[in-house]
């Protein structure tokens, strides 16, 4: 066992490992956010690993693969005894056109498509009842171009209170165990709150994407629990990417065209390198280092890491007890300043400031 003692979700009654395991990758090719092509069974050894470990919740998405992650997950699961099942995570809001799988997805939050959105989730993961129901993004009705927020009431969809009330419905009906927003900013989250409590946020925050801090210092304000994604930087914050990685991706790869991958990669790669050090002196390694300095930041409950094979969790979950010093975290903060990696505050302090 590499992880730590699970902590509070929030105010729930859940505790959650420090690390979450991470499906989008899991959705296989064929769809406008592909990872690349994925190897079923490898998904589900990696979920299988993820669970020895000390993992116990899954962040999946109907979206991912146009709902076969959530089948995959659904599988693994199956696979599992009651007992030793992790908490399954999912989010609803992200709605596919069937004719063609690499049109992108439109945001859509209306009553009727929420619930039919819910129950072909229950049923493709195999359970009753969902640990965590999320918005994947704010419901405005437009088609979803990644890393673009967007609004609440844009293009005459439906408007955050609405759509948030109904989250609380489905709450009180017993449809899902808790209810979370993500990539949903301070101001939308105060909106939600007035209605029902917020029991969880999911925003992007890594070392190469820190523009989330206001919303993470929202949420440890508020008791809400807050779960990031990325914090490898879709895995450029492994060590093990190079421009030449990057030219042989997949060419169903979404990450191919990203410009963290293509106009900003020399100083993301700069990064990576001044983080080794780093890692050697912690006997750790430069993932585990990465997603340290995320849970180092108020606000952070968990983060969410993927894995597409079993072995790959291995360089990684020993993030969860990894301690970064002071000198650490400022030894990072100038390395950031000199490479000019990301964007938003470098140091955690600075959040509370």
């Amino acid at each position: 066992m590499t992880t730590t003692s699970p902590v509070p979700f929030g105010s729930t009654d859940m505790t959650i490992s420090r690390i979450g395991f991470g499906a989008w990758a899991l959705g296989g090719a064929d769809w406008r956010y592909s990872w690349g092509a994925q190897d079923d069974g490898d998904s589900i050894a990696a979920v299988h690993r993820a669970v020895d470990l000390g993992i116990n919740w899954i962040d999946t998405a109907a979206v991912y693969g146009l709902g076969h992650s959530e089948e995959v997950v659904g599988r693994a699961l199956a696979k599992l005894p009651e007992s030793r099942r992790p908490y399954v995570f999912t989010k609803c809001g992200l709605v596919w056109d069937e004719s063609d799988r690499l049109a992108p997805p439109r945001k859509i939050m209306t009553p009727a498509s929420v619930r039919r959105e819910l129950e072909d989730s229950l049923r493709r993961l195999g359970v009753e009842r969902l640990d965590l129901y999320q918005v994947h993004w704010p419901g405005d009705g437009q088609v979803l171009e990644w890393g673009n927020e967007g609004g609440a009431d844009q293009g005459g969809g439906t408007r955050l209170e609405e759509y948030w009330q109904l989250m609380a419905d489905l709450k009180a009906e017993g449809k899902v165990r808790a209810i979370g927003l993500s990539n949903h900013g301070p101001e939308q989250l105060a909106v939600a709150e007035k209605i029902a409590h917020v029991d969880s946020i999911q925003p992007q925050f890594s070392l190469l994407s820190r523009d989330a801090a206001a919303e993470l210092h929202w949420a440890a304000d508020h008791r809400t629990a807050g779960i990031v994604y990325q914090p490898l930087g879709s895995g450029l914050l492994t060590g093990a990417f190079s421009a030449e990685r990057v030219a042989a991706l997949d060419a169903a790869d979404w990450r191919r065209t990203h410009p963290d991958f293509t106009t900003h990669l020399d100083r993301n790669l700069a990064l990576v390198e001044a983080l080794r050090p780093i890692a050697r002196r912690h006997g750790s390694t430069v993932p585990a280092v990465a997603i340290a300095w995320t849970l180092a930041w108020p606000g952070v409950t968990g983060a969410i890491v993927g894995a597409r094979r079993p072995g790959q969790l291995d360089d990684w979950v020993s993030a969860a007890a990894l301690h970064l010093t002071a000198d650490d975290l400022s030894e990072i903060a100038t390395s950031l300043d000199h490479t000019g990696a990301g964007t938003g505050p470098a140091h955690p302090k600075e959040s509370t400031e």
